[in-house]
């Protein structure tokens, strides 16, 4: 009898085993499908403007002025403000080694020395 009822668990827990592979659970997300998905996977990749290379602090002359420069790797971009928190200007250089301009203004050299030219104004030597 012992044997009976050990072989009908065992077919019992079998059947109920053989039952849990035939039903897959159910997903449920509350999120809505994103509309732009498929064109977002064949969309192409974004290009990141260049990082800060160095942020300079010019002295110049005559005048003893200061200016502020943010140059970009690549050395195709700059940034030009003329107060320490004042509002960049940005200045571009057609190949790198060229004379960044922009807004009237020119920057050409170095990080480490540059002549600047404000619109109406002479140019300036400027030193780092």
């Amino acid at each position: 009898m012992n044997n009976r009822i050990l072989a009908s668990a065992a077919a019992l827990a079998l059947l109920s085993l053989a039952a849990c592979g035939e039903k897959q659970p159910e997903v449920v997300d509350t999120r809505a499908a994103d509309p732009m998905a498929e064109q977002l996977k064949n969309a192409t990749a974004v290009e990141l403007p260049p990082a800060i290379e160095k942020a300079v602090t010019f002295r110049c002359q005559p005048g003893n002025s200061l200016i502020y420069v943010d140059f970009f790797q690549g050395r195709k971009l700059a940034n030009l403000r003329t107060e320490k928190t004042g509002t960049p200007t940005q200045l571009k250089a057609p190949e790198s080694g060229q004379p960044f301009v922009g807004g009237g203004y020119t920057i050409d050299g170095t990080p480490t020395s540059i002549k600047y030219t404000a619109p109406g104004k002479s140019a300036l030597t400027c030193k780092a």
